[in-house]
């Protein structure tokens, strides 16, 4: 396993962080620990939740995800670990998120970054991520932005900036990162840090994948310049990228299960990309998965790719893609693929 810099801050992460959003949900307690027990034997030090997990969230899980890491990491020598989580944000329309996930604000950041202290059993994060902007942005396979959903108030990313600063004086987070964010989102957070001596953004955690790879655009060049580093999540694209929905939907798998998730993974040109990826890794004695993760753990701009499982043998599978190392006629050849199907499911 191997460690790199998260942006510009002290933090070594490991090049695969553990995702945690099945806990509660689709994993138990003692399934979770598993996961984490082993995931730690292989070198990872890096795990990644959110208050709102598991998803999909309801009032009945809301927090488990934490509280299950929270069992498992008051046994655990803490300072050998990075742990991140997320303030789920407004907009959502989840009321049993503090009364409905509000703003960004003083009050929601304070509580928030409390109630997930007391879950984790810990007296720090070690980064804390704005899970969805203080905006509106265009979510989740959306591709176009409509000035006429920008209505009502949002907190000024200054003052967002300012509370964070002052959880961070007060030794509750080391630092601050973005998630779900935008290059226009990423220069303003900037900006803003430069100008009036806040926290840096140090991380953004947006989706990343052979299926989606927009990020090479605008937001590759705006983490370049502001030295912020991507934690790609969905490197499988729920799972797509294994080739297991090529004959159907498998009985167990989280698109079968969940009727709303994994939508954008579901557009007319996804399979025909998927068997070509599939292909070129069948000729090359590779894993569909480890190819596909593979492939994220080389990009420039990813110092360490989350990785979810539901079974302890998609972990091992998962975690065993670090020895993988594409060359360059395989990367050559997904770029083919990816020139004659661009971002299918974007």
């Amino acid at each position: 396993m191997k460690y790199n810099q998260l942006g510009k801050s002290d933090l070594k992460v490991s090049e695969i962080c553990l995702g945690t959003m099945t806990y509660g949900q689709q994993n138990t307690i003692e399934e979770a620990h598993e996961q984490l027990d082993y995931s730690i034997a292989q070198g990872v030090n890096f795990i990644d939740a959110a208050e709102m997990y598991p998803v999909p969230t309801s009032s009945e899980t809301y927090g488990l995800t934490e509280t299950y890491i929270g069992e498992w990491l008051k046994r655990q020598q803490r300072d050998q670990l990075i742990i991140a989580t997320k303030i789920a944000g407004p907009g959502r329309g989840f009321k049993w998120v503090r009364g409905g996930a509000k703003a960004i604000d003083r009050d929601n950041i304070k509580q928030a970054v409390d109630d997930s202290l007391k879950r984790l059993q810990t007296d720090y994060i070690d980064l804390y991520q704005i899970h969805w902007p203080d905006r509106y942005v265009p979510r989740f396979g959306q591709t176009v932005f409509d000035p006429a959903q920008v209505v009502g108030e949002t907190v000024p990313i200054a003052e967002q900036l300012a509370v964070f600063d002052d959880v961070i004086k007060a030794g509750k987070i080391r630092y601050i990162g973005l998630s779900n964010e935008t290059p226009w989102g990423v220069a303003q957070f900037s900006n803003a840090a430069k100008q009036l001596g806040l926290p840096k953004v140090v991380s953004i955690q947006n989706v990343y994948n052979l299926l989606n790879r927009v990020f090479d655009g605008a937001l590759a060049e705006a983490v370049f310049h502001e030295e912020i580093g991507l934690l790609a999540y969905s490197p499988l694209a729920f799972g797509f990228l294994t080739g297991k929905y090529l004959n159907g939907k498998p009985e167990k798998a989280r698109v079968t299960l969940f009727e709303n998730f994994g939508q954008r993974y579901l557009k007319p040109k996804v399979s025909q990309a998927v068997a070509a990826y599939v292909e070129i890794a069948k000729r090359h004695q590779l894993t569909p998965a480890h190819l596909a993760l593979a492939f994220v753990r080389s990009r420039w701009f990813v110092p360490s790719t989350i990785i979810g499982a539901t079974t302890l043998e998609q972990l091992k599978e998962n975690l065993e893609s670090v020895n993988v190392v594409l060359s360059k006629d395989i990367l050559e050849e997904l770029d083919i693929v990816h020139a004659q199907s661009p971002n299918p499911a974007p």
